[in-house]
């Protein structure tokens, strides 16, 4: 099969990666692809969210299969636009995207359908917002722009002061653009995380197994949250609490999208709160979490392509459930200086080509260039995904972080407690 994947970050070179793995793959592109996705795929030059460019070049290059890592061209109706001439695209279409696209919509749909969350309420005037907050018992809240914001868009405030600064910035100051149009105020949930990807053809649900993602930017869960600083997989579910979860959370919203006429197949990402009352839904995703994804494929034992397929083509039941590996794996990403807030591009990495990659260590390429000459540099906050695979948690902690300390650039950090709680 010709194959063909969207994006340019560290989600799209672990797929890559695997993907180059089945004895299926033909020949693998990526576009726009990366420094990491070059030395496994051949890198096209056109963006994710050029949705004619990349048709065109499926057309031209007999594609088989595209595969769309990022949120952005799912949302903007890439799907709907390669069925339309008659190509596979993996994913779900613009209609069913929208449960990442608008927080607000996503939220609405657990009310309708009584899939347990967060209470919540939605404001698009600010007048009415702050007279929200001025009425509401002081306390914790989540202040969310209801659009696309790269994971940014979330403020944990520990005060109704915090949420009428976190309101400006979206309702005011247009931080997040027209992402900030709407402002989903959330109640706070105590509890622990637990990321959950299911892959499903809007019928069958194959889940994949569980991780917990660590949004803070700073040890500890300190500071703003960033779109993932690491992960590890797997985190312990009893098997009373993930049946649980599937009945109570991930079969009704598959449901639920088919009543609503939205008709979802591909990667529905479910990120948990784990309370005292039981699980509840703190958000959807459209797509394979990063950086979930890396630690993830890298214990997923099974051949990636014909699941894929099967899940596009609908036809997800005739194929056997996925093996894992059962050991532990740990993503620890190293970011720019400035990370989440502004940071320089083009900063020099060294100390790659002393790490020995393998079976239990790969380094994902997130936000990287490279020149001319050869030089590797920094093109994003998320640089690289340092993920390693061990009998525990403390052996795949120590590979990944022994890894880590191997890389230089200027201004680089990452957090030292990836798996630590584990």
């Amino acid at each position: 099969m010709n194959v063909l994947v969207v994006g340019q970050g560290g989600r799209e070179h672990a797929l890559c990666w695997k993907l180059s793995k089945s004895p299926l793959l033909k020949r693998l592109f990526c576009a726009p692809g990366n420094p990491g996705t070059a030395q496994i795929a051949q890198n096209v030059d056109i963006a994710a969210e050029d949705v004619a460019g990349l048709l065109r070049f499926a057309i031209a290059e007999k594609i088989d299969l595209t595969v769309v890592g990022p949120e952005a061209p799912l949302c903007a109706g890439i799907v709907d636009e390669f069925a339309k001439a008659k190509k596979l695209c993996f994913g779900p279409n613009k209609a069913a995207a929208e449960i990442e696209g608008s927080k607000a919509f996503a939220r609405e749909l657990c009310r309708k359908h009584r899939i347990p969350g967060p209470g919540f309420w939605v404001y698009e005037e600010m007048a009415l917002a702050r007279s929200f907050l001025d009425n509401r018992p002081d306390g914790p809240l989540v202040v969310k722009a209801s659009g696309l914001a790269a994971g940014k868009g979330v403020t944990v405030c520990k005060n109704n002061e915090e949420a009428k600064v976190a309101l400006a910035e979206c309702l005011e100051k247009r931080r997040f653009g027209e992402a900030g149009n709407k402002v989903v105020f959330e109640e706070f949930l105590e509890g622990h995380e637990v990321s959950l990807i299911t892959l499903t053809d809007g019928r069958t649900i194959v889940p994949l197994e569980p991780a917990r993602d660590h949004k803070a930017v700073f040890d500890g869960d300190k500071g703003p949250n960033t779109g993932g600083m690491g992960v590890i997989t797997p985190v312990g579910i009893l098997p009373r609490l993930a049946t649980q979860i599937e009945s109570q959370i991930v079969f009704p919203t598959v449901h639920a999208m088919n009543r609503e006429n939205r008709r979802y197949q591909g990667f529905l990402y479910t990120g948990l709160m784990m309370t005292p009352q039981g699980p509840r839904v703190l958000e959807y995703n459209c797509r394979l979490g990063d950086p979930e994804t890396q630690p993830l494929l890298m214990r997923l034992q099974s051949d990636l392509l014909p699941l894929l397929l099967a899940a596009t083509e609908g036809k997800l039941e005739t194929q056997e459930a996925p093996v894992w590996d059962k050991r532990v794996a740990v993503c620890v990403v190293i970011c720019s200086g400035g990370y989440p807030g502004d940071y320089k591009k083009g900063v020099p990495i060294f100390g790659l080509d002393k790490v020995a990659s393998g079976p239990d260590l790969q380094v994902f390429h997130a936000g990287t260039s490279q020149r001319a000459g050869g030089d590797l540099l920094t093109a994003g906050g998320r640089v690289l995904a340092v993920t390693a695979m061990g009998n525990d948690a403390a052996t795949a902690r120590a590979r990944a972080y022994e890894a880590c300390k191997q890389i230089e650039f200027t201004g680089m950090h990452y957090r030292t407690d990836i798996g630590q709680k584990a």
